[in-house]
């Protein structure tokens, strides 16, 4: 019989794996992975905000996160410097700034937990934040599935079929800082960006659409937590790198199989 921690493991792992494995498409196809680790990377401030204010660190990192998002906009409009620049000076500063905020807490925090994550002491409260905040992701996601796919083909079509594309793309970040958020006990600050790219990227290939895609990531994301779990308590390795490493494996194991079937199917993937 396993037990009940094991059980709550498996249900966190597998509720961020479906809606990392769909926002993850997005994140592949409009090549934000670079984004999306600085985005994870301001997620500490956003604990020790939490902590500080006596709210749910899950809050405090959507209220950070979402803050640095129109921070990164905003200066992007300006035309000052790359954005890959401004992402490197705003992702590591974030970092810093949170490192030095949980120092000076009189509450001290497992900080190893949030870096790399430890699904295995996931607790029920935190699995109502993983559900409720995935069933937002995936509302959303889906009703405007359409309207995004046509954004990431080719924007200018997308005005044309008057798809507000400023909007889309605000709210593929929300999407992509709720699973930031509800996913740090997870794989952890350092490690969540693979759970959004390695599935997708390993889905890629394999599929014919962007429907089948996301619905190959989710599987693939999903295998990954459950052989990660295992592996790290056969092994007594950290559960986030476990997964990780698992994803990471399909990956290598897969990638020959999906060029295959995609010279045989001639497809051409979203770029």
């Amino acid at each position: 019989m396993l037990d009940a921690f094991i059980f709550r493991a498996l249900a966190a792992g597998i509720g961020v794996a479906i809606i990392a494995g769909a926002v993850g498409c997005f994140v592949v196809w409009r090549r934000m992975a670079y984004f999306g680790d600085s985005l994870a990377h301001s997620a500490l401030l956003g604990i020790a905000l939490g902590i500080a204010a006596g709210i749910s660190s899950n809050l405090g990192v959507v209220i950070v996160c979402l803050a640095f998002a129109l921070l990164l906009l905003w200066l992007q409009q300006k035309k000052i410097l790359a954005t890959d620049t401004l992402l490197g000076i705003l992702a590591h500063a974030a970092l810093s700034i949170g490192l030095v905020a949980v120092s000076i807490l009189e509450q001290r925090i497992e900080i190893y937990s949030y870096l790399f994550g430890d699904i295995l002491t996931v607790t029920v409260k935190e699995l109502w934040w993983i559900y409720i905040g995935g069933a937002l992701v995936l509302t959303m996601l889906l009703h405007n599935w359409s309207s995004l796919v046509l954004m990431t083909i080719h924007e200018d079509l997308a005005r044309a079929e008057n798809v507000h594309t400023f909007f889309m793309h605000l709210l593929l970040i929300l999407l992509m800082t709720i699973v930031v958020a509800v996913s740090i006990r997870t794989v952890g600050i350092l490690l969540i960006t693979s759970m959004l790219i390695i599935p997708a990227a390993t889905a890629r290939q394999l599929a014919g659409s962007p429907e089948k895609m996301a619905i190959i990531a989710i599987l693939l994301g999903t295998t990954a937590v459950i052989g990660g779990i295992f592996g790290s308590m056969v092994f007594d390795t950290p559960s986030g790198p476990s997964i990780v490493v698992t994803s990471a494996t399909l990956f290598v194991i897969l990638f020959p199989l999906a060029t295959l079937v995609a010279k045989k199917r001639g497809v051409v993937h979203l770029q």
